[in-house]
């Protein structure tokens, strides 16, 4: 019945997290969504499958090519639903400062040409496409702009703060990190989202901003997109 039971757990906690929320949001990218939740039920249909074939035999043992298997299972696979467990239980946060103050990459996406900006003011940017104009834009098509970013807050000194990004490509393994130093503002508590509104400082060693305003605002539903917020 052991592994009977686990299945059903297994595959419980990918519908939860899938089907009945969005907490999958905060280890795969959106596109993967149809595939866990086909993967839970079947999960789930096959562990019923077994617990009723396991209840018709009367939890009997098997002979297989003259060896003796218990229908119960090793009791170590519980340690398998441990994982099942907590994210049936708990909501775990998305990676945030933490993951970003131990990223030493600092990497910044290449890009060969840039398209014109629009001509309003304040001007909304991701955060990968502000890094990429601030470094690799030889017109320097920031230059003199007032753009609108937004991102979570990580502390950096007492001179400036970073805001943040966390994007995945596929799944939160292949996690990478995108972040802007803000100067001129205090930071707000760290992991805080916020919408920061300021001129690109050009002088700068890493993409940086002068920010002139600040706005607290909810976590985004996909914290793993590096979208433009209206």
């Amino acid at each position: 019945m052991l592994p009977a039971a686990l299945l059903v757990l297994i595959g419980c906690a990918l519908l939860r997290i899938s089907l009945l929320s969005e907490l999958y949001l905060r280890y795969v990218k959106e596109g993967l969504r149809p595939l866990l939740i086909a993967s839970g039920v079947i999960l789930a249909l096959l562990g019923l499958m077994a617990a009723i074939r396991v209840r018709r035999h009367g939890g009997e043992e098997a002979t297989d090519h003259g060896h003796t298997h218990s229908a119960a299972g090793p009791k170590t696979a519980w340690l398998l639903g441990l994982p099942a467990v907590m994210l049936l239980l708990f909501a775990p946060p998305a990676l945030g400062s933490y993951t970003v103050a131990r990223d030493g990459s600092g990497a910044v996406a290449k890009r060969t040409t840039f398209p014109a900006l629009p001509e309003r003011s304040p001007l909304a940017l991701s955060l990968t496409d502000f890094t990429s104009r601030a470094v690799w834009d030889e017109k320097g098509s920031l230059r003199g702009r007032t753009v609108r970013l937004t991102g979570f807050v990580t502390p950096q000194s007492a001179d400036a703060w970073q805001l943040s990004r966390v994007i995945v490509s596929c799944c939160a393994a292949d996690a990478r990190v995108v972040k802007v130093e803000v100067h001129g503002i205090a930071a707000p508590p760290g992991d805080s989202w916020v919408t920061v509104t300021g001129k690109w400082r050009p002088d700068a060693k890493a993409p940086a901003l002068d920010a002139t305003g600040l706005d607290r605002i909810p976590q985004p539903k996909n914290p793993y997109r590096d979208a433009v917020r209206p």
